[in-house]
């Protein structure tokens, strides 16, 4: 097809602008190939005519509106530069999307505003993804460049370049967040820390203040992540390039230096010895009049350097050192020269300068620099010629002296520059080998200015070419794309820009140029320039400016620029006089000489596999050796290229969008000069030179199968029907191209197809319209038409009646007249009669007559009218449809044989030479796939030699950490700084004390004037009394509905607190185990590797040590030494600390810490604690209440657990603060307290008592005056004490001092050498220290005991309240209760069912054992010549061979007690027997048998009171469980049979401890079998945590297993295929992307698989038995995990966000939600977590119009604002029948999601989100006697009892 035919009325095209650079237009006329002009009609609503004189003249074609905002520019139909730019506009503005893909390219526009989409939730969803599955990110970037790395195994680079201000450095940063979090565990994340710690210090040292942005980097760099072979991060590099010396000493206006110099200026007061002042002082500092920054605060930014630099490794003395250097630089500037005449002597005088003698800036840098003055004087002002024979001291002029002193102040700022450089590259190198590694390249893009000098030379020239690199990059994965299609096609035509770059670089180019004139004596910019133009004016790329001669042309690939040259020989030079340098050489500063030092530049750090320093090395001293500028540039430059084409690049593109620097807004002009100079508009002209667009066959088969009948369509093979609807479509067989898996489409071609479906579509549409119409239309007629009989027959009818009625009354009146008036008047009646009646009929009958004619004429004259207009339309239809015809067959067939002679001229010419070249490209293809596959294996065999000393590193820094480890116990020290705030307490106890009495006078005052009172208010109280019962009468029912729902919301209220408080506690949990685990690994690595030398630190290993200290110690990680003693349940001892608080350490003692096993109640014994109640309640009440109570118990577990953790935890922190004294002193202080307190308490009371029953009778006054006597006497009583126990201490006191001052010899003697006296004042401070511990304790457990009495008046009311709610729910229906009745007993009977069947199972298993082995035993009795049938006698009943002359001996059934015995020290020998099962063996044992063996042991140890023992084999069962769990936690089975035996072991413990609260369905044989000398509470604590963490294992396998299956069956897969339609985005594969990860779908569907996978662990759960409550929670925790999973898919997949998917997303959840019923699952639950996709779903479906903002609003209660307002941003039509959704609407609903009270502002959820874990207890009614061990498991030392 012609592109020509496109161009039709009402198309849609882009004209120039001035303003706005491309305008939208409309086409008014049809264009033909006669027409020289076509008229169109502006989007300012202006009419244009625009002259065509060829077809490149026609504007260019606007996509379909569908297209707009495609993720990929490839994608778009048309590619040209308005639709990029359109695009991106599109994004930017109205969808606030700030990264678009071009190809291979992310573009990324600055928003100037801070987004939340770089959490690590956005990390975790981009992990795993292919680059193009989800939204354009910088994060799908770098996990492209990450999965490379670890699937080809080779270097990646990530070039991320721009303008200054459009954000590459923040690019670069996050790039390198995501390679540190998913490229290492949580201690070598301190890379990523270090090197983002090095950007403060790069940025002062490095970045400026210019026109275009505050913060701009005046230097490129390349940064290194490097990994080892596990693809962790190990270390870093960086590479610096072209530091824009010249900003030291010169400023344009409106910018500043480097910032570095005005933060120190900003901390002048902080370094007095610096001497600096105000920046505006200072000549380097105030030439721009810029001193400030908007938004900036030099001083904070001065101590950001700081810490960035301590974090790094420097020290005290380098940074003073180096603030010194910069200072002097400051000052350097200030230095003035003079004229002045110079006196030889025997010589003329010579005309010089000279410094002031006064000059203080002068002293100042000789101070800081520590060099000498007088040398430096002289030679600021003298310089030094060599000739062959002599040496000339010649004086130099002032402006000679001032561009020294400045070259020498550059020449310092470099040196410092590449110092600092340097020592960040030490601190983040690793001494382990690399494997492979990922650059970052943060580099300037391509400027121009008004005036350009030698920097914008330099950067031009770098991005000449980066460019060149990636042209043929891209060139070159369009040309193996075609390839691997195997389709044909031509060499592309790119844009070369090497002839630019051979103008710059070759011999005789630019720079050899410039070299050659910087050697010449006398050689000066402008001979420079004259040289250019003779020797460079033979390249095209090379050209003179119209005026002037001091400047030259170079035509970049982005634009030309004219370059002023002026000062490019000083820049390329660098030249500083060698005296200066030797003077500062000199100075006794170890870093001034270390800068200065010809050696220090070869210094590299120990041990470092990539030699990294700055790109530009330091001068050296030697004239003769010393590279230019530009040379070193040039070497650098090409050693970048190098490192940048032996890796696999990315390429990232920032955009500034605005020079205002305000949130998104576009300017098109400054938008498409960065377009133009950063590649993206050469990506777009490869990719449209090329075949943009690529569909899949299937994809183009669903798209486009409209334009096929059935029978076209051949079922087999998909690519022959794609090939038949082409055909019929597209005539010219050139515009597309059929691979291997794709059809390839020229540009413009499906945007044709799009417009063909469109319009077949629109006529399926009018036909149905049509049809539908016209059904509607008669069925309406018939209607009414039947209405209108109806009307007419009832309305007919009614007149009849009437006018029968008139007729009969008329005749009854004639009648009466008739016999009134006689026979007279009849005769005469008649006549009148007749007459009237005649000229009624006639006058009647022509009304209706005239009438129904007019009616008639009406119906007539509309027929014909019809008629006539139909055929007169008709007629001029089919005349202009056959001109039209005639038109286009005429047009057709000439431009057909037009096409066809070109055609055929172009077959002729192009086939021979495809013919000679066809050979040649894939010769020279294949050559370069052998090249890269050998360079790939040379570098993959290096990785493998380095691979040893790397691990030997590894080791030397581990051995470390356990040295740090060692100084933790030092943090005990700071808690007694507590003695202070001790003393506070004791002060203010005092004046409660004086409160009591002022309270005391006040109760006096109140009792007086409540007696006048209490006569007045008693009938007041009356009255009110019997209103209130009149009340609470009326309104009984509705305070017990009220009471009802309040308890129901305060039930949720505590559950979900109870809820937080669980899950923080799990969260840690889970992290103390990932610590153990990585420690178990560490040690492993240790005693493989063994110990290889000594370690030497240097400061990369002293902050990763520092950083590892910090982790541990806040991961409070515990060493596992066993636990201690069981204490009896007799024992009194303190509540069990939490296991937090546990000191997990041993310290001067062999013997392991325990914690002791107490009665402190858990949150399962306080809800059987609650059972119990409950049934005590009510003893006489059937299993069918429990239901009744569960919100009783459950509300009333809740409220009681969180009261006891509350006060369990105040009291933990008191006993954290609180001095340590001895346990048993302690204790017995305590108790005498409290009994002291409690007998105090008891006097109140009965004082209490009396005083109101005094105030009852009338005496009260007396009374409390009595009482007050007796208090009086007692508080005069306990002064007296005090003061004589004081009298008493200091005579003692006395008496000592007195001996101690005495001047006896007995005084000498016993005070000699002071010893006395220092034991004197020690016993003192400990006195003192003990009392001010007992009052301590005194305060606390007062405070405790007014805790425990508050808890028991709480407890008290809820008793009472639960008991009258329950004795009110307990009258409910007889019918619930039956059917709550007989469901537990039909549970009750299965599980006795199957245990029986298990039973007779093993007991048949046995007999046949027996049977077996009789028959061995009788063989051989037989073949030994016993005649069994006279000698013996078996019995069949219990299998006893006997002799037939003895008397037969009967086995008694012996009484089992319920345990097994074992001897000392084979508890390690049954933990590994027992843990060591195999999972399929323990299938067919009895569920829970490990943990019935373990506890009847435990059985053991509480029969015969062994403490010691119990405690061995507790502790060898958790460790040897870790152990195991550790070691399969990837175990599916394992892990889930151990979460069985776990649980089961703890509800064993349970139920056997002997608590009332877990006897309530126990036997009195069980009751009898209960532990009686052990509580073991805290070791079921200690199992619930490991059950915690085998859980937490449990739900990680499954997820592992589900995680690739969830995305396709919910969110892609299609039950009918192609029924959701899909856009015509064109489908091209990325570019250079790693392989997506194909669908596991295989010929199955992915809802099938994912159902399957959930059945069969669903399956492997249910034969391990594991409690079904538990399984419950397993998959509520799956399912909120493929929720989150598949909604933050959703959420960053644009082409997913419309109706149709919609529709098939909420079909594939119907699945999911159907199978927990299935499974007999809490349904209701596990399908609340599926809430938020299913909701998400319905949104897609939903209307979105103005009318329903509020219904959508309450329809999305699980999803956040932000995330509704999300999907409606991302909603996109696949039809242009479909309308977008409205920006209006989307601010509506978001105006009105604000009002939610709870809005929360994430957009992605935690996938990593952990529920907490509830065990219930169930009881299990297996008696212990019945259990025996079978051989299976070989546990021969335990022996039945």
């Amino acid at each position: 097809m012609s592109a020509v035919e496109l161009y039709t009325k009402g198309t849609q095209v882009w004209i120039p602008h001035a303003e706005i650079v491309w305008e939208a237009a409309e086409l008014l006329e049809d264009y033909t190939l006669s027409k020289k002009s076509i008229s169109v009609f502006t989007a300012s609503k202006e009419t244009k005519v625009l002259t065509i004189k060829t077809e490149n003249d026609l504007p260019y074609l606007m996509n379909p509106r569908i297209l707009l905002g495609e993720n990929d520019l490839t994608a778009l139909s048309y590619l040209h530069e308005p639709a990029v730019l359109n695009n991106l506009q599109y994004r930017f503005c109205q969808k606030n999307y700030i990264y678009t893909y071009c190809g291979i390219v992310l573009v990324a526009i600055n928003p100037y505003t801070e987004l939340p989409i770089y959490n690590i939730d956005t990390i975790q969803t981009y992990r795993g993804q292919s680059l193009g599955n989800l939204d354009p990110h910088v994060f799908a970037v770098a996990e492209e460049a990450f999965t490379k790395l670890e699937r080809e195994q080779r270097d990646q680079s990530i070039i991320v370049s721009g303008e200054s201000g459009a954000g590459k450095t923040v690019s670069a940063k996050y790039t390198m967040r995501y390679f540190a979090t998913v490229g290492g565990s949580t201690t070598e994340t301190q890379v990523e820390k270090k090197v983002l710690a090095s950007s403060p210090i790069m940025e002062a040292i490095g970045n400026a203040k210019t026109t275009r942005n505050d913060n701009s980097s005046r230097f490129g760099k390349f940064i290194e992540l490097q990994f080892n072979k596990q693809f962790h991060i190990i270390g870093a590099s960086m590479r610096t390039y072209l530091l824009e010396k010249s900003r030291v000493v010169f400023q344009a206006p409106d910018e500043r230096n480097y910032h570095i110099f005005y933060q120190l200026c900003s901390a002048a007061k902080k370094l007095p010895h610096l001497q600096l002042d105000h920046q505006s002082k200072f000549h380097y500092l105030n030439q721009g009049n810029s001193p400030t920054v908007a938004g900036v605060d030099d001083s904070k930014e001065f101590e950001e350097t700081v810490i960035a630099l301590n974090l790094l490794g420097f020290s005290e003395k380098e940074q003073d050192d180096m603030f010194k250097i910069i200072a002097s630089i400051i000052h350097i500037g200030n230095i003035e020269f003079t004229d002045s005449i110079i006196k030889v002597e025997n010589e003329q005088d010579q005309e010089g300068c000279a410094i002031k003698q006064n000059d203080k800036h002068l002293q100042i840098v000789s101070n800081l620099l520590e060099i000498d003055e007088k040398e430096m004087r002289e030679w600021l002002c003298t310089r030094k010629l060599i000739s062959m024979r002599d040496v000339y001291l010649k004086p130099m002029s002032v402006q000679d002296a001032t561009t020294a002193r400045d070259a020498l102040a550059k020449h310092i700022y470099s040196a410092l520059f590449n110092w600092v450089v340097l020592m960040i590259n030490r601190t983040l190198e690793s001494e382990v080998q690399r494997h492979r590694f990922i650059g970052v390249l943060d580099i300037y893009g391509f400027e121009t200015f008004e005036i350009n000098s030698f920097e914008q030379f330099c950067i031009n020239y770098a991005n000449e070419k980066l460019q060149q690199q990636f042209n043929l990059h891209v060139f070159k994965l369009e040309q193996e794309e075609y390839i691997r299609e195997g389709i044909e096609w031509k060499m592309i035509e790119f844009y070369d820009n090497q002839p630019c770059i051979d103008l710059i670089e070759a011999k005789l180019g630019i720079l050899d140029l410039l070299d050659e004139e910087c050697k010449m004596p006398r050689g000066t910019d402008s001979s420079w320039t004259e040289k250019l133009y003779g020797k460079c004016s033979k390249y095209p790329h090379f050209s003179k400016p119209r005026f002037g001669t001091s400047a030259f042309v170079v035509n970049h690939f982005a634009d030309k620029v004219q370059y002023e040259s002026d000062g490019f020989l000083e820049k390329n030079k660098d030249t500083v006089i060698e005296e200066q340098i030797n003077v500062i050489r000199c100075s006794t500063n170890d870093l001034v000489r270390k800068l200065f030092n010809p050696e220090s530049q070869k210094l590299a750090p120990p041990r470092t596999k990539l030699k990294v320093i700055s790109a530009k090395p330091m001068p050296s001293t030697q004239k003769t050796h010393k590279q230019s500028v530009c040379s070193q540039f040039r070497d650098s430059l090409n050693k970048l290229m190098t490192t940048l084409n032996a890796t696999t690049p990315h390429y990232v593109r920032c955009i500034k969008p605005n020079d205002s620097k305000a949130a998104f807004e576009y300017e098109p002009k400054r938008a498409v000069q960065q377009l133009r100079a950063c590649g993206v508009l050469e990506t777009i002209r490869l990719s449209s030179a090329g075949f943009p667009s690529r569909w899949t066959y299937i994809d183009f088969f669903y798209r486009y199968r409209v334009f096929c009948k059935s029978r076209d369509i051949i079922k087999t093979d998909i690519k022959k029907t794609c090939e038949v609807i082409l055909k019929k479509c597209i005539k010219d067989s050139s515009t597309y191209q059929f691979g291997k898996t794709m059809i390839f489409f020229r540009a413009g071609q499906v945007a044709y197809l799009e417009k063909l479906r469109a319009d077949k579509l629109k006529e399926c549409c009018i036909m149905m319209q049509k049809t539908v119409r016209m059904f509607i239309c008669r069925k309406k007629y018939l209607r009414i038409r039947k209405s209108a009989a109806l009307i007419q027959r009832y309305g007919r009818g009614v007149l009849v009646r009437r006018l029968a009625q008139e007729i009969r009354r008329t005749r009854a009146s004639i009648k009466i007249q008739k016999y009134v008036r006689g026979w007279l008047k009849r005769i005469q009646y008649q006549r009148l009669r007749r007459s009237i009646l005649g000229i009624q009929t006639r006058a009647r009958g022509f009304m209706a007559r005239l009438k129904f004619l007019r009616l008639k004429q009406n119906a007539a004259a509309i027929v014909i009218q019809k008629h006539v207009r139909g055929w007169l339309a008709r007629r001029s239809y089919k005349e202009k449809i056959r001109k039209i015809i005639i038109c286009q067959s005429a047009i057709r067939r000439y431009l057909a044989r037009r096409q066809y002679k070109k055609l055929k001229i172009e077959a002729r010419s192009i086939e021979h030479v495809k013919t000679l070249n066809k050979g040649l490209e894939n010769k020279i293809i294949s050559l370069q796939q052998r090249i890269e596959g050998l360079n790939k294996t040379n570098s993959e065999l290096k990785g493998y030699q380095n691979e040893v000393h790397d691990l030997k590193l590894k080791l030397q820094s581990f051995k470390s950490k356990e040295l740090e480890i060692k100084n933790l116990n030092n943090l005990l020290i700071e808690k007694n700084k507590l003695i202070e705030k001790l003393e506070a307490d004791i002060k203010t106890e005092r004046d409660e004390k004086m409160d009591l009495i002022n309270e005391q006078d006040r109760i006096k005052q109140d009792i007086e004037n409540q007696q006048k009172l209490w006569s007045q208010e008693t009938a007041k109280l009356r009255e009110e009394l019997e209103n209130m019962n009149e009340i609470v009468r009326a309104n009984e029912k509705g305070a017990e509905e009220n009471l009802k729902v309040r308890l129901e919301e305060e039930k949720l209220l505590i559950i979900n607190e109870t809820d937080s408080d669980r899950e923080a506690y799990q969260r840690l949990l889970n992290e103390y185990h990932n610590l153990e685990q990585y420690c178990e690994e560490l040690k492993s690595q240790i005693k493989v590797q063994g110990y290889q030398g000594l370690h030497k630190r240097n400061i990369s290993d002293l902050s990763s040590i520092s950083a590892i200290d910090e982790v541990l110690l806040t991961a409070n990680v515990p060493e596992d030494y066993g636990y201690g003693s069981v204490r009896s349940t007799v024992s009194n001892s303190s509540a069990r600390e939490r296991l937090e608080d546990v000191n997990w350490k041993v310290e001067g003692t062999s013997e392991n810490h325990t914690p002791s096993t107490s009665d402190t109640t858990t949150n399962q014994e306080v809800e059987a604690s609650i059972e119990q109640q409950i049934i005590d309640v009510e003893p006489s009440s059937d299993l069918t209440k429990a239901d009744v109570s569960l919100v009783i118990r459950l509300q009333h577990k809740l409220s009681t657990s969180e009261r006891e953790r509350l006060r369990i935890q105040k009291r933990l922190d008191e006993l954290d603060l609180s001095p340590k004294v001895e346990k048993a002193k302690t204790e017995a202080e305590y108790l005498a307290r409290i009994s002291e307190m409690e007998l105090i308490n008891s006097q109140l009371n009965e004082q209490l008592i009396d005083l109101q029953n005094s105030i009852k009778e009338g005496n009260g006054l007396q009374q409390l005056h009595k009482q007050l006597a007796t208090a009086q006497n007692e508080l005069q009583r306990r002064s007296e004490e005090i003061i004589q126990l004081k009298s008493i201490l200091a005579e003692q006191t006395n008496n000592m001092k007195t001996i101690l001052n005495s001047k006896t010899h007995t005084g000498e003697y016993i005070n000699e050498d002071g010893e006395l006296a220092q034991a004197y004042e020690t016993q003192k401070t400990i006195n003192k220290q003990l009392e001010l511990e007992i009052q301590d304790e005194k305060a606390k457990y007062l405070a405790y005991e007014k805790e425990l009495k508050l808890e028991i008046e709480k407890l008290q009311e809820d008793n009472d309240r639960q008991q009258r709610i329950l004795s009110a729910n307990l009258l409910g229906s007889g019918q619930t209760q039956e059917m709550a009745f007989m469901q537990f007993e039909i549970n009750r009977l299965t599980t006795e069912n199957l245990d029986l069947r298990d039973r007779i199972d093993s007991i048949n298993e046995n007999l046949r054992k027996f049977k077996k082995r009789e028959k061995l035993l009788l063989k051989k009795l037989k073949e030994a010549g016993f005649d069994l049938a006279n000698d013996t006698h078996i019995k069949t009943n219990g299998a006893v061979i006997t002799s037939r002359n003895e008397p037969t001996i009967r086995k008694k059934d012996r009484a089992y007690l319920g345990m097994f015995s074992f001897k000392q020290g084979d508890e390690n020998i049954i933990m590994k027997q027992l843990l060591n099962i195999k999972p399929r063996t323990a299938v067919t044992l009895l569920p829970g048998l490990p943990a019935y063996i373990i506890f009847m042991c435990v059985r053991y140890t509480d029969y015969i009171n062994d403490e010691e023992k119990v405690k061995l084999l507790l502790s060898s069962f958790s460790n040897s469980l870790k152990k195991i769990i550790r070691k399969r936690l990837s175990d599916f089975e394992t892990t889930a049979l151990w979460l069985s035996n776990v649980v089961r072991l703890i509800f064993t413990m349970k139920q056997y401890s002997g608590e009332k609260a877990f006897q309530t369905n126990n036997t009195p044989k069980q009751n009898d079998q209960c532990l009686r000398n052990f509580d073991l509470s805290e070791y079921r604590q200690v199992f619930t945590d490991h059950t915690i963490w085998i859980y937490q294992g449990v739900v990680k396998n499954i997820r592992e297993k589900i995680q690739s299956l969830i995305v396709p069956a919910i969110l892609e897969h299609e039950e009918i295929p192609g029924i959701s339609g899909n856009k015509p985005s064109g489908s091209r594969s990325r570019l250079g992307s790693s392989s997506s990860i194909n669908s596991p779908t295989g010929s199955q569907k992915p809802t099938t698989l994912l159902l399957q996978e959930l059945t069969n662990h669903h399956k492997i759960l249910c034969y391990y038995g594991v409690d079904a409550g538990i399984i419950s929670q397993i998959f509520q925790q799956i399912y909120y995990f493929m929720c989150a999973t598949s909604l933050n898919n959703l959420l960053l997949r644009k082409e997913l966000c419309h109706w149709s998917k919609g529709l098939q997303i909420r079909h594939n959840l119907s699945h999911l939600e159907m199978w927990p019923r299935e499974k007999n699952l809490d349904e209701a639950a596990i399908q609340s977590k599926l809430q938020p996709i299913i909701q998400a779903a319905q949104l897609l479906q939903a209307r979105k119009s103005k009318e329903d903002v509020e219904s959508i609003c309450e329809m999305c209660s699980a999803l956040t604002p932000p995330q509704i307002c999300k999907i409606l941003n991302l909603y996109t039509p696949v039809d242009e029948f479909e309308k977008r959704v409205p920006s209006d609407f989307i601010k509506q609903v978001h105006a009105k999601l604000q009002e939610r009270q709870d809005n929360a502002d994430h957009v992605l959820l935690d996938v990593n989100h952990h529920y907490s874990v509830r065990i219930a207890f169930t009881p299990s009614d297996i008696c212990l006697e019945d259990i025996e061990i079978p051989e299976s498991i070989n546990l021969p030392m335990l022996v039945k009892l």
